[in-house]
């Protein structure tokens, strides 16, 4: 039976304020290099007063938000559930997720009293990005938020690892989980940031639990979790935590496990000017091919293609007509 999403997701919502600074910027305002970092409203405030004067745009975010709309732009059908505050912010989040086709639990009447969150995007010259962020409202997700209907009604289930930094977080992914593998739909979780596993690793542990059917993690984020020091082993250790994984290489592409074979997955070449989103573009890409008729070779693919595009451009999400492009010039 066809489900009505494929992808159902659950993660923090924040209204990303995306700008270009440099390394002496980052320095001279303290401000840690190609880090995710949690910092609380008055200093954000602090920021962004001084980043005002910087050319700067907003959207909708959050990792798994990015990977949310990046299945919709492919053509996927998709869910949000996550949480935002009854402020300008938290109706222009609401208003840009429609806009981008995505189903949510979220409604002009049921948005809570407090401050919407928001996330500082800082890219350097360099294509690094930097990331400071005020969670607010969005930390008090929890399993209230859950759409169980659409949940089950879902293909696979995709869980925001960020979401470990607060203990109604943990039970909210927990208990998504829970949902998903009664009901029958698969499990997918990300790493989100290497942050999230080297400072909030047991909780890491208890949401990975018995195993997930999916996993995504960046080279770093896979060692750190496995606690090896070289990619290959890291990978090799994986397979204990997940039937399948990708991980991404960076310039170098990515692997991905398929549950019998690796498949190396070649980067495509570009000059890269804000790295901020390519994971998360990577695997709304690749959960758009896989639930979509392609295999895992193919959507991996599709996946570092669409990477290669967002790279080039500032800000986490592809161009208009940008997703059925790659998909034309792949699949055609």
């Amino acid at each position: 039976m066809n489900k009505k999403f494929n992808i159902y997701g659950i993660g923090n919502a924040l209204v990303d304020i995306v700008t270009e600074v440099t390394d002496d910027f980052l320095s001279e305002n303290k401000v840690e290099k190609g880090l995710m970092t949690l910092i609380e409203e008055d200093r954000q405030n602090e920021l962004y007063d001084v980043i005002s004067s910087h050319d700067s745009n907003k959207q909708c975010g959050g990792s798994a938000a990015n990977t949310i709309i990046a299945v919709s732009q492919f053509g996927g059908s998709s869910y949000y559930s996550c949480k935002v505050a009854n402020d300008a912010l938290g109706h222009f989040y609401l208003s840009d997720l429609r806009s981008n086709g995505v189903e949510t639990n979220l409604t002009e009447d049921n948005l809570a009293e407090g401050i919407t969150g928001k996330c500082l995007v800082m890219t350097t010259p360099d294509a690094s990005r930097t990331m400071n962020t005020f969670l607010g409202i969005t930390q008090t997700l929890s399993a209230e938020q859950i759409d169980i209907e659409s949940l089950i009604d879902s293909d696979y289930l995709y869980i925001e690892g960020y979401l470990v930094t607060s203990e109604n977080g943990v039970e909210a992914m927990k208990t998504a989980k829970q949902l998903a593998k009664e009901n029958d739909v698969k499990i997918a979780l990300t790493f989100s940031d290497p942050s999230m596993v080297k400072y909030f690793k047991s909780q890491m542990e208890e949401v990975v639990g018995e195993g997930v059917d999916l996993l995504f993690c960046n080279e770093e984020e896979a060692m750190l979790f496995t606690e090896m020091d070289n990619i290959v082993d890291a990978r090799e250790e994986l397979k204990k935590f997940a039937k399948r994984f990708a991980i991404t290489l960076g310039e170098n592409g990515a692997t991905i496990f398929d549950g019998d074979t690796f498949i190396d997955i070649e980067p495509y070449k570009v000059e890269a000017i804000d790295t901020n989103g390519a994971g998360d573009l990577f695997a709304g890409a690749f959960m758009y091919g896989i639930t979509n008729g392609h295999s895992y070779a193919e959507a991996g693919k599709i996946a570092s293609l669409a990477s290669s595009k967002v790279v080039t451009k500032y800000g986490p999400r592809l161009e208009e007509n940008q997703a059925k492009e790659i998909i034309n010039k792949l699949v055609s």
